[in-house]
């Protein structure tokens, strides 16, 4: 049998739609929470496109491709 996660440590694909909105209650959303859980996007994208042991291009494409749609939609912000 495996071990009882709790709500509140699950990540949010494996939430079940009944539960969605009970789990978005145990969020943190303070600035201070917010910006934890930025922070802890960012090391995981750091830690699996940039910090590789054999690494590719496949990170830096990726924020490139961001930085280029960002820039898209502001000159462009009519559209």
């Amino acid at each position: 049998l495996p071990a009882a996660v709790l709500l509140k440590d699950t990540k949010l694909m494996d939430v079940k739609l009944g539960q969605l909105g009970s789990w978005l209650a145990m969020r943190d959303f303070t600035p201070g929470g917010i910006l934890g859980a930025m922070r802890r996007g960012y090391d995981r994208y750091y830690n699996k496109y940039i910090n590789v042991r054999k690494g590719g291009l496949g990170g830096i494409s990726m924020v490139l491709a961001g930085y280029v749609v960002l820039s898209y939609i502001w000159s462009y912000s009519h559209v």
